[in-house]
């Protein structure tokens, strides 16, 4: 499994969203990002492979960029939010990070998982 692992829910419809591409990146030295990984979400709205499972975490400022807009066109449903940045730092001595995101058209929430 990744050392940064992600799950995402419709709050608004009660259901896992399948099939959202995830984006990480990780701050370079300049101050810019750098693409680490990628991936969708499973059907259970789960996605455990943004990273290697060999890769060690490295302390540092770390994205994930959530690409909303076609999920929600493909629903139908115009929302105020087409990406979702959540931006955290990963600490020496800390091998994983799991964040989720809850997700609806006009609002979202995350938080440290476990």
């Amino acid at each position: 499994m990744s050392a940064i692992t992600t799950h995402v829910l419709d709050i608004a419809i009660g259901r896992p969203v399948a099939g959202l591409t995830v984006v990480l990146e990780t701050r370079g030295p300049d101050g810019g990002w750098l693409e680490a990984g990628r991936g969708a979400t499973e059907a259970d709205g789960r996605l455990r492979t943004l990273m290697e499972a060999s890769t060690v975490l490295v302390p540092g400022m770390y994205r994930l960029l959530f690409l909303t807009r076609a999920y929600f066109e493909a629903q139908g449903t115009r929302a105020f939010y087409p990406e979702v940045v959540v931006t955290f730092e990963a600490v020496r001595g800390e091998a994983q990070y799991h964040v989720p995101l809850l997700l609806s058209p006009y609002g979202y929430s995350t938080y440290r998982g476990t």
